[in-house]
């Protein structure tokens, strides 16, 4: 064979190879999602306080077919826009069941956002530094610990990271094409412009915030904004307005300023200037938190992001990924208000630097790294391995401080944790391919498990659950309403139904009191007695049909409950 045969021999499988490359990369990538998100969806009950609330005014809409006024019962839900609330009613439609869909239709678009922005993330890493480093960024974003929370949970965090990551990755490839002299096409410009309208449907001006702050960085240290003229805003701004300017002025119709007042006025100004709902934090909370949040490769990203400061300089990638996350991160430790998943939109930023690390050649020794950077590295490493001890450590004494039954599976889950804490403590700044990939697996295998099977089983952490199974099991007042006195939680409306009574002890007399034939209350413990004493004296028959003694999860410790039915 010469040598002209064999070269275009190799050429004519070159290009066949590399695409199985890159759908086994993507594979494996659709796995590790799927293996940490898929379990539990159905299982784990709805959670106090945010997903419960998002979940029955979902259910809401699907129930009254009134898709533009977002309520919780009679109350107006106005904190957050109307994307994710449509995006459910879609999954309750395409599920075929309606409002009466499972838990599961909810949660499924979290499944699926999250989806679009591991693989989103992906492409975006190998056009940034390479297949390995892609493919690594994305391993890394399916396998956090704040993604796996959020995935399983049927609110807006998860679809906002997706938008984030399609509008911060077309943005990212407009630079790069500008910095190399070339004119970037129209597609990132229009996919820029498409998601940052749908971020801002689904969770308001938190996607095109990233943007302007990774603007902003890039253009002041290169001295130079005239790159963002690739983002084309004289087509996209109109664009943009198309989309998402018609709901506004549809809730505007309906309720006047009421909406702007309560999302603009309370929600947004109230969360930067004052801690809300008791979530009020002082700067350093992200850092003090970054290594739970970002297990098991808290200890690796603090590595990559020291080696990218050193070596920003010389890539335009680098910098980018350098203004994704350093000045969003700043920003929020600087709002009063703090909670873990408000710094998830920059965590893709840190998983592309981690890719780099992992794909590179140019990435400096560790002992080239100043000594505060040092020191930093050693400091993450060790918080690294304090949450690994931690989660494990919580998991198998969970049923022990609960009081229940001891699950076989928390071996199981403690054992992968250990294991991806281990694997993720990479020494030096640059982590092997196979490293990320057994913590990332062990992470995810520990996730499924966790909210597929361990969780569920925590009985005294569902209290709506236990309720909802004794009413249920009353076939004579399944269909009334029923008044819950002294537990308000939304998971117990959202297991219930939208009739359900959230009021006071006089507000569950007057509901038992009205029985016709029968009526169900649930009252704490205490009240018990009292509630029986009027009910019989009303010439009711009154009959205990439970207790239920557990945790609320949003707030108020522990509860003991008893759940009554009195019938004339």
């Amino acid at each position: 064979m010469t040598s002209e045969e064999a070269t275009g021999d190799r050429g004519r499988w070159a290009l066949p190879a590399v695409m199985a490359g890159q759908l086994v990369r993507a594979a494996v990538l659709v796995f590790v999602t799927l293996a940490a998100l898929l379990p539990g969806l159905a299982a784990l009950p709805a959670l106090d306080r945010d997903e419960a609330r998002f979940l029955v005014a979902s259910r809401q809409m699907a129930e009254t077919g009134d898709y533009v006024d977002i309520r919780f019962q009679e109350e107006h839900r106005y904190a957050k826009p109307v994307g994710i609330y449509w995006l459910q009613n879609l999954a309750l439609v395409a599920s075929g069941a309606g409002p009466e869909a499972p838990i599961a239709a909810y949660r499924a678009v979290s499944v699926a956002a999250v989806l679009v922005a591991v693989l989103g993330l992906s492409v975006v890493g190998t056009l940034f530094f390479g297949a390995e480093a892609g493919f690594v960024a994305g391993l890394v974003l399916a396998s956090i610990v704040a993604v796996g929370f959020e995935g399983h949970i049927g609110k807006t965090d998860a679809t906002l990271l997706a938008m984030t990551v399609l509008a911060q990755g077309a943005l990212g490839v407009i630079h790069r094409a500008q910095r190399a002299g070339r004119a970037p096409h129209l597609a990132p410009a229009l996919t820029f412009w498409l998601a940052q309208a749908a971020a801002i449907l689904v969770k308001g001006p938190i996607a095109p915030l990233a943007s302007l702050l990774t603007i902003g960085t890039l253009s002041f240290v290169e001295r130079d904004w005239r790159w963002t003229r690739g983002l084309r805003p004289a087509l996209g701004l109109p664009l943009l307005l198309l989309a998402v300017l018609p709901w506004p002025i549809m809730i505007l119709e309906r309720t006047g300023l009421s909406f702007f007042r309560e999302a603009l006025g309370h929600d947004l100004v109230g969360k930067v200037s004052a801690g809300q709902e008791s979530h009020g934090a002082p700067p350093g909370y992200y850092v003090l938190t970054f290594s739970l949040f970002f297990w098991p490769f808290g200890a690796m990203a603090t590595g990559a992001g020291l080696a990218a400061i050193r070596s920003w300089r010389s890539s335009p990638s680098l910098r980018f990924c350098l203004a994704w996350y350093l000045p969003f991160w700043l920003v929020f430790e600087a709002i009063a208000t703090k909670l873990p998943h408000y710094v998830l939109p920059a965590y893709p930023g840190l998983a592309l630097l981690l890719g780099w690390a992992a794909g590179a050649g140019d990435v400096p020794r560790f002992d080239a790294l100043a000594g505060w950077q040092r020191w930093l590295w050693r400091l993450a490493a060790c918080g690294s391995g304090l949450v690994s001890l931690a989660l494990a450590g919580a998991v198998l004494g969970a049923p022990f401080y609960l009081g229940v039954p001891f699950p076989a599976v928390a071996v199981a889950i403690a054992a992968l944790v250990l294991v991806a804490g281990a694997c993720g403590l990479s020494t030096g700044l640059r982590p092997q391919l196979r490293r990320v990939g057994g913590a990332a697996l062990a992470a995810a295998l520990a996730f499924g498990l966790f909210f597929g099977w361990y969780a569920p089983a925590l009985t005294p952490l569902w209290p709506s659950r236990s309720i909802a199974a004794l009413v249920a099991a009353d076939a004579g007042c399944r269909d009334d309403a029923v008044a819950a006195a002294g537990y308000h939680e939304p998971s117990l409306v959202f297991a219930l139904g939208r009739k359900t009574q959230l009021t006071d002890l006089r507000g569950a007399l007057d509901h038992l009191l009205a029985a016709a034939p029968c009526a169900i209350a649930v009252l704490l413990a205490r009240d018990v007695a009292q509630a029986q004493d009027r009910a019989r004296a009303a010439g009711l028959t009154v009959r205990d049909l439970g207790a239920v003694h557990g945790l609320a999860l949003g707030g108020g410790g522990r509860v003991d409950l008893a759940v009554i039915e009195a019938r004339r």
